[in-house]
Protein backbone atom coordinates (compact mmCIF):
# COMPACT_ATOMS: atom_id res chain seq x y z
CA UNK A 1 0.00 0.00 0.00
CA UNK A 2 1.34 3.39 -0.83
CA UNK A 3 2.55 5.14 1.82
CA UNK A 4 2.75 1.97 4.44
CA UNK A 5 5.22 2.12 7.10
CA UNK A 6 7.88 -0.46 6.79
CA UNK A 7 9.55 -1.73 9.75
CA UNK A 8 12.63 -0.42 9.84
CA UNK A 9 14.55 -3.02 12.39
CA UNK A 10 13.73 -5.77 9.82
CA UNK A 11 15.94 -6.00 7.16
CA UNK A 12 14.67 -7.44 3.85
CA UNK A 13 15.90 -8.90 1.38
CA UNK A 14 16.53 -7.09 -1.83
CA UNK A 15 17.02 -8.56 -5.02
CA UNK A 16 19.10 -7.01 -7.73
CA UNK A 17 16.73 -5.20 -10.03
CA UNK A 18 18.18 -6.28 -13.25
CA UNK A 19 15.30 -5.58 -15.11
CA UNK A 20 15.26 -1.66 -13.35
CA UNK A 21 18.72 -0.88 -13.47
CA UNK A 22 18.64 -2.39 -17.18
CA UNK A 23 16.06 -0.43 -18.70
CA UNK A 24 18.09 2.92 -16.98
CA UNK A 25 21.37 1.94 -18.91
CA UNK A 26 19.60 1.30 -21.77
CA UNK A 27 17.42 4.75 -22.05
CA UNK A 28 20.05 6.92 -20.83
CA UNK A 29 22.31 5.58 -23.68
CA UNK A 30 20.05 6.14 -26.42
CA UNK A 31 17.83 8.84 -25.08
CA UNK A 32 20.51 10.76 -23.23
CA UNK A 33 23.89 9.81 -24.93
CA UNK A 34 22.46 9.11 -28.26
CA UNK A 35 19.98 12.34 -28.67
CA UNK A 36 22.73 14.46 -30.11
CA UNK A 37 24.67 11.84 -32.09
CA UNK A 38 20.60 11.21 -33.39
CA UNK A 39 20.76 14.60 -34.72
CA UNK A 40 23.88 14.20 -36.28
CA UNK A 41 23.54 11.92 -37.99
CA UNK A 42 20.02 11.80 -39.70
CA UNK A 43 19.53 13.76 -42.62
CA UNK A 44 18.78 17.63 -42.04
CA UNK A 45 16.25 17.33 -44.44
CA UNK A 46 13.98 15.23 -42.18
CA UNK A 47 14.50 17.71 -39.21
CA UNK A 48 14.88 21.42 -40.76
CA UNK A 49 16.93 23.70 -38.11
CA UNK A 50 13.70 25.82 -37.44
CA UNK A 51 12.35 22.48 -36.07
CA UNK A 52 12.99 20.01 -33.55
CA UNK A 53 15.75 17.32 -34.20
CA UNK A 54 15.20 13.87 -33.65
CA UNK A 55 17.66 14.44 -30.40
CA UNK A 56 14.86 16.63 -29.10
CA UNK A 57 12.48 14.26 -29.29
CA UNK A 58 14.97 11.71 -27.69
CA UNK A 59 15.21 14.43 -25.17
CA UNK A 60 11.22 14.69 -24.74
CA UNK A 61 11.02 11.02 -24.07
CA UNK A 62 14.15 10.74 -21.46
CA UNK A 63 12.11 13.61 -19.72
CA UNK A 64 8.92 11.37 -18.96
CA UNK A 65 10.99 7.93 -19.13
CA UNK A 66 13.56 8.50 -16.24
CA UNK A 67 11.64 10.27 -13.54
CA UNK A 68 9.35 7.02 -14.00
CA UNK A 69 12.34 4.47 -13.36
CA UNK A 70 13.48 6.87 -10.39
CA UNK A 71 9.72 6.53 -8.79
CA UNK A 72 9.82 2.37 -9.56
CA UNK A 73 13.73 2.38 -8.24
CA UNK A 74 12.52 4.39 -4.82
CA UNK A 75 9.18 1.61 -4.46
CA UNK A 76 11.75 -1.22 -4.75
CA UNK A 77 13.90 0.18 -1.37
CA UNK A 78 13.26 -2.13 1.28
CA UNK A 79 13.27 1.05 3.88
CA UNK A 80 11.05 3.47 4.12
CA UNK A 81 12.09 6.70 2.12
CA UNK A 82 10.98 10.33 2.58
CA UNK A 83 8.33 10.65 0.09
CA UNK A 84 8.00 14.26 0.09
CA UNK A 85 11.14 15.12 -0.56
CA UNK A 86 11.45 12.63 -3.52
CA UNK A 87 8.56 14.30 -5.02
CA UNK A 88 10.03 17.30 -5.15
CA UNK A 89 13.26 16.17 -6.26
CA UNK A 90 11.05 14.42 -9.30
CA UNK A 91 9.53 17.83 -9.89
CA UNK A 92 12.47 19.95 -9.39
CA UNK A 93 14.35 17.33 -11.82
CA UNK A 94 11.23 17.28 -14.89
CA UNK A 95 12.05 21.30 -14.69
CA UNK A 96 15.58 21.39 -14.82
CA UNK A 97 15.43 18.64 -17.84
CA UNK A 98 12.53 20.43 -19.69
CA UNK A 99 15.11 23.99 -19.47
CA UNK A 100 18.00 22.09 -20.66
CA UNK A 101 15.92 20.41 -23.46
CA UNK A 102 15.07 24.25 -25.01
CA UNK A 103 18.76 24.99 -24.68
CA UNK A 104 20.38 22.23 -25.80
CA UNK A 105 18.38 21.92 -28.63
CA UNK A 106 19.29 25.42 -30.12
CA UNK A 107 22.82 24.87 -29.01
CA UNK A 108 23.45 21.62 -30.62
CA UNK A 109 21.58 22.90 -33.68
CA UNK A 110 23.75 25.65 -34.03
CA UNK A 111 26.85 23.36 -34.51
CA UNK A 112 25.58 22.81 -38.01
CA UNK A 113 26.02 26.82 -38.84
CA UNK A 114 29.97 26.39 -37.24
CA UNK A 115 29.06 26.91 -33.50
CA UNK A 116 32.48 25.86 -31.59
CA UNK A 117 31.65 24.23 -28.00
CA UNK A 118 34.96 24.82 -26.80
CA UNK A 119 34.89 28.66 -27.36
CA UNK A 120 33.51 30.85 -25.02
CA UNK A 121 29.98 32.24 -26.43
CA UNK A 122 31.30 35.61 -27.47
CA UNK A 123 34.83 34.19 -28.30
CA UNK A 124 32.48 31.96 -31.31
CA UNK A 125 33.14 33.21 -34.89
CA UNK A 126 29.26 32.98 -36.20
CA UNK A 127 28.34 34.83 -32.80
CA UNK A 128 31.18 37.93 -32.04
CA UNK A 129 30.05 39.47 -35.38
CA UNK A 130 26.21 39.98 -34.41
CA UNK A 131 24.41 42.85 -34.82
CA UNK A 132 23.05 44.52 -32.59
CA UNK A 133 25.73 43.46 -29.55
CA UNK A 134 23.13 42.79 -27.51
CA UNK A 135 22.10 39.87 -29.28
CA UNK A 136 25.13 38.18 -27.73
CA UNK A 137 23.69 39.15 -24.50
CA UNK A 138 20.73 36.51 -25.79
CA UNK A 139 23.19 33.88 -26.79
CA UNK A 140 24.87 34.37 -23.13
CA UNK A 141 21.06 33.75 -21.46
CA UNK A 142 20.65 30.97 -23.54
CA UNK A 143 24.06 29.50 -22.46
CA UNK A 144 22.94 29.97 -19.16
CA UNK A 145 20.07 27.94 -18.53
CA UNK A 146 21.34 25.57 -20.37
CA UNK A 147 24.94 24.74 -18.86
CA UNK A 148 23.84 26.29 -15.78
CA UNK A 149 20.56 26.48 -14.43
CA UNK A 150 18.90 23.48 -16.28
CA UNK A 151 21.84 21.43 -15.34
CA UNK A 152 21.46 22.29 -11.49
CA UNK A 153 17.67 21.47 -11.50
CA UNK A 154 18.46 18.44 -13.83
CA UNK A 155 21.64 16.81 -12.24
CA UNK A 156 21.07 18.01 -8.07
CA UNK A 157 17.78 15.93 -7.67
CA UNK A 158 18.95 12.91 -10.25
CA UNK A 159 21.75 12.28 -7.52
CA UNK A 160 20.25 13.54 -4.47
CA UNK A 161 17.54 10.58 -5.29
CA UNK A 162 20.03 7.92 -6.10
CA UNK A 163 21.39 8.85 -2.74
CA UNK A 164 18.19 8.69 -0.90
CA UNK A 165 18.16 4.76 -2.82
CA UNK A 166 21.39 3.98 -1.57
CA UNK A 167 20.71 4.75 1.96
CA UNK A 168 18.21 1.78 2.21
CA UNK A 169 20.76 -0.47 0.51
CA UNK A 170 22.50 -2.06 3.80
CA UNK A 171 21.80 -5.28 5.40
CA UNK A 172 23.03 -7.58 8.15
CA UNK A 173 23.15 -10.66 5.83
CA UNK A 174 26.85 -11.17 4.47
CA UNK A 175 25.90 -13.74 1.92
CA UNK A 176 23.65 -10.60 0.63
CA UNK A 177 26.33 -8.18 -0.20
CA UNK A 178 27.52 -9.86 -3.67
CA UNK A 179 26.56 -8.70 -7.15
CA UNK A 180 25.35 -11.41 -9.53
CA UNK A 181 26.60 -11.83 -13.13
CA UNK A 182 24.08 -9.41 -14.65
CA UNK A 183 25.58 -6.47 -12.23
CA UNK A 184 28.66 -7.11 -13.49
CA UNK A 185 27.94 -6.99 -16.91
CA UNK A 186 25.66 -3.78 -16.43
CA UNK A 187 28.62 -2.43 -14.66
CA UNK A 188 30.35 -1.18 -17.62
CA UNK A 189 28.10 0.47 -19.37
CA UNK A 190 26.77 1.96 -16.27
CA UNK A 191 30.06 3.69 -15.03
CA UNK A 192 30.45 4.96 -18.71
CA UNK A 193 27.55 6.92 -18.96
CA UNK A 194 27.96 7.74 -15.47
CA UNK A 195 31.58 9.18 -16.76
CA UNK A 196 29.62 11.17 -19.89
CA UNK A 197 26.58 12.69 -17.21
CA UNK A 198 29.74 13.89 -15.37
CA UNK A 199 32.26 15.20 -17.68
CA UNK A 200 29.68 16.61 -20.08
CA UNK A 201 27.53 18.32 -17.16
CA UNK A 202 30.25 19.66 -15.77
CA UNK A 203 29.06 18.61 -12.35
CA UNK A 204 32.03 16.95 -11.20
CA UNK A 205 31.68 18.85 -7.73
CA UNK A 206 27.99 17.27 -7.24
CA UNK A 207 29.30 13.70 -8.32
CA UNK A 208 32.43 13.81 -6.09
CA UNK A 209 30.37 15.18 -2.97
CA UNK A 210 27.77 12.32 -3.89
CA UNK A 211 30.48 9.91 -3.94
CA UNK A 212 32.09 10.72 -0.05
CA UNK A 213 28.85 10.86 1.05
CA UNK A 214 28.02 6.99 0.12
CA UNK A 215 31.48 6.45 1.09
CA UNK A 216 30.82 7.96 4.86
CA UNK A 217 27.51 6.38 5.13
CA UNK A 218 28.93 2.72 4.28
CA UNK A 219 32.21 3.61 6.64
CA UNK A 220 29.37 4.55 9.62
CA UNK A 221 27.08 1.21 8.69
CA UNK A 222 29.53 -0.57 8.78
CA UNK A 223 30.60 0.14 12.23
CA UNK A 224 26.76 -1.26 13.25
CA UNK A 225 27.37 -4.22 11.40
CA UNK A 226 25.78 -3.48 8.30
CA UNK A 227 26.99 -4.15 4.55
CA UNK A 228 25.69 -3.07 1.09
CA UNK A 229 23.50 -5.26 -0.80
CA UNK A 230 23.95 -6.13 -4.51
CA UNK A 231 21.97 -2.96 -5.88
CA UNK A 232 24.11 -0.70 -3.37
CA UNK A 233 27.41 -2.35 -4.22
CA UNK A 234 26.23 -1.84 -7.87
CA UNK A 235 25.70 1.42 -7.76
CA UNK A 236 28.87 2.05 -5.38
CA UNK A 237 31.36 0.39 -7.75
CA UNK A 238 29.48 2.37 -10.92
CA UNK A 239 30.41 5.62 -8.94
CA UNK A 240 34.14 4.29 -8.28
CA UNK A 241 34.64 3.05 -11.52
CA UNK A 242 33.65 6.43 -12.94
CA UNK A 243 36.28 8.02 -10.96
CA UNK A 244 38.69 6.28 -12.60
CA UNK A 245 37.24 7.29 -15.98
CA UNK A 246 37.49 10.53 -15.24
CA UNK A 247 41.25 10.35 -13.87
CA UNK A 248 41.90 8.72 -17.15
CA UNK A 249 39.96 11.60 -19.25
CA UNK A 250 41.62 14.03 -17.62
CA UNK A 251 45.35 12.96 -18.09
CA UNK A 252 44.83 12.19 -21.54
CA UNK A 253 43.76 15.81 -22.55
CA UNK A 254 45.92 17.41 -19.74
CA UNK A 255 48.16 19.11 -22.28
CA UNK A 256 45.99 20.38 -24.42
CA UNK A 257 46.00 24.26 -24.28
CA UNK A 258 43.12 25.14 -26.19
CA UNK A 259 40.48 23.08 -23.97
CA UNK A 260 42.96 24.72 -21.17
CA UNK A 261 41.94 27.74 -21.77
CA UNK A 262 37.96 26.85 -21.63
CA UNK A 263 37.86 25.24 -18.76
CA UNK A 264 41.11 27.62 -16.66
CA UNK A 265 39.84 26.77 -13.00
CA UNK A 266 41.39 24.70 -10.56
CA UNK A 267 38.96 21.72 -11.71
CA UNK A 268 39.95 21.04 -14.97
CA UNK A 269 37.63 18.26 -16.68
CA UNK A 270 37.18 19.05 -20.16
CA UNK A 271 33.62 18.38 -21.96
CA UNK A 272 32.88 15.61 -24.89
CA UNK A 273 31.29 18.13 -27.02
CA UNK A 274 33.75 20.41 -26.74
CA UNK A 275 36.62 17.97 -27.40
CA UNK A 276 34.33 16.74 -30.74
CA UNK A 277 34.18 20.13 -31.95
CA UNK A 278 37.72 20.90 -31.32
CA UNK A 279 39.36 17.66 -32.55
CA UNK A 280 36.36 15.69 -34.84
CA UNK A 281 33.57 18.36 -36.03
CA UNK A 282 35.75 18.16 -39.61
CA UNK A 283 33.89 15.40 -39.85
CA UNK A 284 30.60 16.87 -40.03
CA UNK A 285 30.70 20.02 -41.83
CA UNK A 286 29.01 22.99 -41.33
CA UNK A 287 24.98 22.50 -43.01
CA UNK A 288 24.07 25.70 -43.87
CA UNK A 289 23.33 28.18 -41.52
CA UNK A 290 19.72 29.57 -39.90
Amino acid sequence: RHGAVKNEDTFKTSPFHFDLWFYFTLQNWVLDFGRPIAMIILPLEWFPLNKPSAGDYFHMAYNVITPFLLLKLIERSPKTLPRSMIYVSIIMFVMGASIHLVGDSVNHRLIFSGYQHHLSVRENPIIKNLKPETLIDSFELLYYYDEYLGHSMWYIPFFLILFIYFTGCFTPVEEESRMPLPALLLMGPSSLYYWYLVTEGQIFILYIFTFFAMMALVMHQKRKGLVLDSNGLFLFYSFIITLVLIALWVVWLWNDKILRKKYPGVIYIPEPWAFYTLHMSNLHPAKGSF
